[in-house]
Formats: C-alpha cells, structure tokens, sequence
C-alpha cells in the first residue's frame, strides 16, 4: 500500500522538484541589489546636501539673469536722462529768465486778436513739450535709481547663495569622510555623452516637486515623472541593460521612485565585480549621467566605488560589502 502512494505522489513530488529548479535557476536580472551601501543617516545627509546646493545654485542663476536685465534696464534709463538733460536745461534757463509775468506780458503786449491767439497757442505748444521732457527725464532718472537699488539687492542675493553652497559642499564631505570616503576622486567624464532632453523647470529655473505619479517601466511600482525622464533619456543615448527603479527598502530614494540601478552586465546584477566591456559600459554611464545632471535634475551618481555630487564632484565612496554595496556591478542614480 505505502508502494502505491508513493507512485501516485510521484507526478506532485516531480513538480515540486521542477519549480525548485526554476527557482535556484531565475536570471540575475530580476535580483534587485542590496541595500545601496552606507548608512540611512548617510544617505540622509547626501540628499539633503545634494537637494541645498541644487536649489541654491537656481537661485543664483536666476539672480543673475535678473541682475542681467536690472543692468540693461539701468543702461537704458541713464542713456534716456542723458539725452533729455540738455533739454531740462534750456527749460530751467528759460525759466529763470523770463519767468511767469513776462509770460503773461508777451500776451497782454499783443497788436491784435490773432497775435494774441498765435502766441497763446505757441506757448502751449512749448509747455506740452517742455512738460513731456520733464516728465520723461525724471522718470528716467527715477526708474535708474530702482533699478541700482534692485541690483544691489541682486548681488547680495548672490553672494547669500553661494555661502549656502559652499555649506551644503562641506556637509556632503563631511558625510562621506565619515564613513572614510570623501577624497577627489578621478570620476567618470566622456566628452562624447550626447546630450539629454531636459526635464521640465519652474520658471524660476527651480524644480517643480513631483511624488511617485507615473508606472516605473522596469518594475511593478511607481517613479517621479523625472525619473521616467531619465530613463528614457538614457535608454535612447544607448544604456538598455536591465534596470531596476522602485522598490520596497527602509530608506533612500528607491522607495520615493526617485533612483534606479542600471545593471553593468547584460544579464542583468551579477555578484562580481564589473570588468571589460561591462566596466566600459558602466563608465560610460555614469558619464552620460554627470554630463547632463543639470538637465536631468541629478541629485548624486555612485559607481565603482565612487560618489558623483553636484556640490564635489567625484569624490571616493566606500560602500562596504559586495559587489552591490560597492556599486561595481551597477550604476547607481538619484533625482532631485
């Protein structure tokens, strides 16, 4: 009888058995990487430091195409009392030569009805004029007064973010000298790396906030919609290796649908570390990257041992473990 189950078990334990291979089996490319190396307060400070100096440098390019037109502005204005000042002159020396009375007797002195109406249209005439030069030459001079005082304001609207930049740059290298990274590192540059279509700005130049809106393409989940930019973007500059955007983790920007991992290998995240043309391919990616941070609203790039920040650069990144935590087997991105 014990003979007889078992032959009838036979065809469940088979499958059983085949599921199990197919499991041990599944491709690399759908093993997400561990945890993106470091620790959540490090991350925590990257962001943040990655986020202040991003939105300082805004302000400061957008205070300085302000200042640029405050300038032209104030050319223009102190060209237009320039030109109406000879005017304004023979106006005052008119003035304080005939004065009013002698006004009046130029009228009253009239041989007849027609001089007197001739010369009282003359005189409008002249006070017309006369009151459009005024007119004109201090609002000029009124308008090169605002427009000194809105530079002024400019510059030190400059100078307020630049100190706001070098702070966020010290926080990011003190975070990462933490953890014993930190040092100028080579990087990753290709003069080569076409050049992105930009996501979307304030008109400000700031970046408009955006959540987890729109269906992540590599995965299940969701992303911002200038992360879908990014991947699109970087799928037509060529990089279609196996790439992972959302997911479920304590912390950092996957859970945000703010970054994604672009595999080095074309099978997706192998355990080793990137060598050969998948080291090139990743190299150049993270060019690409860098190379249109701005346009792509770039909050930092990490690959093969390396941490790209728009505050420092390149500098060294020490992830501890395997080939994940040390990001030698994938690039690692995240947006603002």
């Amino acid at each position: 009888m014990a003979a007889t189950l078992l032959r009838r078990l036979q065809p469940v334990l088979a499958l059983f058995a085949a599921i199990a291979v197919l499991v041990v089996a599944a491709p690399a490319a759908h093993a997400d990487p561990d945890e993106e190396g470091g620790t959540k307060t490090l991350r925590s400070a990257l962001e943040s430091a990655a986020k202040g100096h991003i939105e300082a440098k805004a302000k400061l390019e957008s205070s300085k195409k302000r200042q640029v037109k405050l300038n032209e502005t104030l050319k223009q204005s102190k060209l237009k009392a320039t030109t109406l000042e000879a005017r304004v002159g023979e106006i005052a020396n008119r003035s304080y030569r005939q004065g009013r009375f002698n006004t009046m007797t130029l009228l009253l002195n009239s041989t007849s009805p027609d001089t007197f109406m001739e010369r009282a249209l003359r005189l409008d005439q002249m006070a017309q004029v006369d009151g459009k030069a005024l007119t004109g030459y201090q609002d000029a001079v009124v308008t090169a007064q605002q427009a000194k005082t809105a530079i002024d304001l400019e510059v030190k609207e400059q100078k307020k973010q630049v100190t706001v930049m070098a702070k966020k740059k010290q926080q990011a290298e003190q975070a990462l000298a933490s953890v014993g990274g930190g040092a100028v590192a080579g990087g990753f540059i290709n003069a080569n790396s076409p050049l992105a279509k930009a996501a979307p700005r304030n008109s400000d130049g700031s970046w408009p906030k955006e959540s987890c809106t729109v269906n992540d393409p590599t995965t299940s989940g969701c992303i911002t919609p200038r992360l879908l930019n990014s991947y699109q973007q970087s799928t037509n500059a060529g990089f279609k290796r196996y790439t992972s955007c959302f997911s479920e983790r304590a912390s950092g920007e996957h859970p945000k649908g703010r970054a994604c991992d672009f595999s080095a290998a074309k099978g997706g995240f192998e355990n080793v570390n990137a060598s050969g043309g998948d080291r090139t391919y990743g190299n150049n990616l993270a060019a690409y990257l860098v190379k249109n941070a701005s346009r792509l609203g770039v909050l930092y790039v990490i690959w093969y041992r390396q941490i790209w920040h728009p505050g420092t650069g390149w500098r060294a990144y020490s992830g501890s473990g395997g080939p994940a935590a040390t990001h030698t087997n994938h690039v690692h991105l995240s947006v603002i």
